[in-house]
């Protein structure tokens, strides 16, 4: 059932867009899916651009909202900290592949100021998957020598699921986020401190 006002709006043009394409609708097209008058739509947006940077924001802000609740539960260790990102990330590509895909087909649209906010947002991201990789390299647990690719590879493997996952397929979006966190995990080359401190048998 469709929401009235504000959120009919953007389930329209939600739908509209990813049916179409951004460049393919109209603001009547998505007046007429909400069910409002074209006076009613620029009542609370002035045009496709405000509705595209509606989407792509409110599902920003979803996706860091999601990322602080999982990791309230992952403790101090870098390992459940980045398996609590991935999990995110991985959820958040697979939630949200339209405003994926409209973010990485459509910034062009945006405008300078729409751009810069999307930018932060990009920047804060990366930065989080930063600071948990290298807190992990400094304390022993992430061997990787190789810490900024291991980064980037994270990053782009829990990214490509907007493009390739259905909710029809088979595997549910909880199973593929594990898979994903023990790819991470091989990536930074984790040894949990456990593991690590752990004394070597006596070869007598």
């Amino acid at each position: 059932m469709r929401g009235t006002g504000r959120q009919a709006i953007l389930d329209a043009a939600r739908e509209e867009f990813g049916e179409r394409g951004y460049a393919a609708v109209s603001i009547r097209d998505i007046a007429r899916r909400a069910g409002v008058s074209l006076s009613a739509m620029y009542h609370y947006y002035t045009g496709k651009q405000d509705l595209l940077h509606a989407l792509v924001n409110g599902s920003g802000q979803a996706y860091f909202d999601s990322c602080r609740k999982e990791l309230e539960s992952a403790g101090d260790d870098p390992g459940e900290q980045l398996a609590a990102v991935v999990r995110a990330t991985v959820r958040y590509r697979a939630e949200y592949r339209l405003e994926s895909s409209l973010t990485l087909a459509e910034w062009r649209s945006m405008s300078e100021e729409q751009l810069e906010e999307f930018r932060g947002r990009q920047f804060d991201g990366t930065r989080m998957f930063k600071e948990i990789i290298e807190d992990g390299v400094d304390q022993g647990v992430f061997r990787t020598p190789h810490p900024q690719d291991a980064r980037r590879g994270v990053i782009a493997m829990c990214n490509a699921v907007a493009q390739w996952y259905r909710e029809s397929g088979e595997e549910s979006v909880d199973d593929l986020a594990e898979r994903y966190v023990e790819l991470a995990l091989v990536l930074v080359e984790y040894r949990p401190a456990a593991r690590r401190s752990r004394p070597a048998k006596s070869s007598s």
